[in-house]
């Protein structure tokens, strides 16, 4: 006879939740563990900006203890700024799937990044050791000193010699934004020392490659990507230890960036279905790539060793007609949704970069950026294919718009 959840106690549940499994299963169950014990099944979603509270001593304890280690406030929320139940289920379910023990969201990937620039700079660590090519805006972040901070721009093995006294941050992203390019994440790791290392695993996910676990302190993901998954949710996230966990969640106390609640409830829907999609797309995308490297037209091909969902190449002819020629595949910046997305870094996401730096980190004008959906891959190599021999869907619309009049 199976045993009723309301005669399970406790404890024994805990060793349930708590027993190693596997990341298909984390991915679908994590963040929703206590749900059946409530009697629900699918997760609520807390719209309150604010809570009853009848203990205002007992508040002022809490409040104390959060202003000095920024430590989830256990109990009642308080208000939204401090913590919102829905998002925390969202953060559980991330630092399950990373491999850390915490994370916390923000309403963007830039604000998550933020939150770590000004807790580091809190400190007097304001120097910041970065690898190129970066996500065009992290790169301008840390290019303008927007936040009071300072970038050396090094490559993987001059990580060690550029650390200084004040070095606070190394940050890397790998694969990288747009080109592609990967790094040894361990022996980057091993290089920083004491420094906190940041990877930004937005490309990759944890379904590819779980930073932590070689060595980096802090994984970055621009939540809008796969996590969400369908091109509806903006959201950022950090992955991290407790200690620097309690450090962003005073960050975002104190500037705001906070997550919604329903943005937290999409994002821990897309993780249920995140190694299925991020498998599915990255097989389609090896095969495009396959393809790609094999066409004339196609100068070169960048896709990563570890695989992935995305691709990026270079053609011989003009990048501007790809773009303009295709009719499946949406022209639009972003990616990780279930649909085909391509975009011109020079021109979008990476126009805000110097154009010497730009094209020094490998960011050619040359180079395209696909975000390869959920599609059938012969549908979409047929608009690849299509879209390549140059003819721009303006003409097409022209020749439309003339055969009517």
């Amino acid at each position: 006879m199976d045993t009723p959840l309301d005669a399970v106690s406790p404890s024994a549940y805990d060793d349930v939740r708590t027993a190693p499994r596997a990341l298909a299963t984390e991915a679908v169950h994590a963040g929703r563990d206590d749900l059946a014990r409530q009697g629900l099944h699918a997760p609520p979603i807390d719209l309150s900006t604010t809570y009853p509270s009848y203990d205002s001593r007992a508040e002022a304890a809490r409040i104390d203890a959060f202003a000095a280690d920024g430590a989830e406030l256990e109990g009642t929320p308080v208000y939204a700024r401090l913590g919102n139940p829905t998002v925390a289920r969202f953060e559980t379910a991330l630092a399950r799937l990373e491999g850390t023990e915490s994370a916390v969201a923000f309403a963007s990937g830039m604000a998550a990044l933020s939150a770590v620039l000004l807790a580091r700079a809190a400190t007097g660590l304001r120097h910041v050791v970065a690898v190129r090519p970066l996500y065009g805006c992290s790169d301008h972040l840390l290019t303008a000193g927007l936040l009071g901070t300072e970038v050396t721009w090094t490559d993987p093995a001059g990580i060690a010699d550029a650390l200084r006294p004040d070095t606070g941050l190394v940050m890397v992203e790998s694969p990288a934004n747009p080109t592609l390019a990967e790094v040894d994440l361990r022996a980057v790791a091993h290089a920083c020392g004491s420094v906190p290392l940041l990877a930004d695993n937005t490309f990759a996910t944890p379904v590819l490659q779980r930073p932590a676990e070689q060595g980096a302190r802090l994984v970055l993901h621009s939540a809008t990507k796969y996590l969400g998954g369908h091109g509806d949710v903006m959201a950022g996230v950090v992955a991290c230890d407790e200690e620097f966990a309690g450090k962003l969640r005073q960050v975002r106390f104190a500037t705001g960036g906070v997550l919604h609640p329903l943005a937290g409830y999409l994002l821990l829907r897309g993780l249920s279905t995140l190694p299925v999609r991020v498998r599915a797309a990255s097989a389609t995308a090896a095969e495009l790539a396959a393809r790609l490297a094999a066409d004339p037209r196609v100068a070169r091909v960048h896709y990563p060793r570890i695989g992935g969902a995305m691709v990026a190449f270079e053609v011989h002819g003009d990048p501007h007609e790809v773009i303009g020629g295709v009719r499946l595949i949406t022209p639009a910046v972003s990616l990780g949704s279930v649909d085909t997305l391509i975009q011109h870094p020079a021109s979008i996401s990476h126009r805000i970069v110097d154009a010497d730096d730009r094209r020094g980190a490998g960011v050619s004008d040359r180079l395209l950026r696909m975000s390869v959906g959920l599609e059938d891959v012969e549908d979409l190599w047929a608009d690849l294919d299509q879209a390549l021999a140059g003819r721009p869907r303006a003409a097409e619309v022209k020749g439309l718009h003339e055969a009517m009049i």
